[in-house]
């Protein structure tokens, strides 16, 4: 890949790889306060996953000679408490909250699959790979009685993605 093209597919990675971050706080949050066997089962198994992702980012990452974002320890930490805070509002809202976050990184992405550069097939089969798992997630809380989350929390939780995508995307 030429020099741009590779800084592209770096920075989108180190974006991903912070997804991945949060995906751990989020998780451990939920499972934490979960009333539920079946969903800390549900939300073990989605970790376990997650955590082959953050895997294949780190991997990928270092591949393309880059660094995770120096803000995940931010991002970890403020995943903790929103999965925490969701999880305590109980086990439906709980779900729906996995559901609507999975449903937006499965967007988030596409939108990385179509800015990808076409020479970074390495990139691009991680990530259609993560978009599979994300939305098998999301099916997988819904099926077992996700909470539709009112139009504000979808709004919040897009914009603090917003966040956490731009700047992770530089810094």
């Amino acid at each position: 890949m030429a020099g741009s093209e590779r800084e592209l597919s770096l920075r989108l990675m180190r974006v991903n790889h912070s997804g991945e971050v949060s995906a751990q706080g989020l998780y451990q949050g939920q499972m934490l306060v979960a009333k539920e066997e079946r969903v800390r089962a549900l939300l073990s198994r989605a970790a376990a996953e997650e955590t082959q992702h953050l895997a294949w980012t780190q991997r990928r990452l270092e591949e393309l000679g880059g660094r995770p974002s120096l803000l995940a320890p931010l991002w970890y930490a403020g995943s903790f408490v929103l999965g925490t805070v969701s999880g305590m509002l109980g086990d439906r809202l709980n779900l729906g909250f996995l559901a609507e976050t999975e449903r937006q990184v499965e967007s988030h992405l596409d939108g990385h699959l179509q800015r990808l550069p076409a020479a970074d097939q390495r990139s691009r089969a991680i990530l259609e790979q993560m978009k599979r798992d994300e939305a098998a997630h999301a099916v997988a809380a819904r099926s077992q009685g996700a909470a539709e989350l009112p139009h504000w929390v979808r709004r919040a939780m897009r914009f603090a993605s917003r966040l956490m995508v731009e700047s992770s995307f530089w810094i």
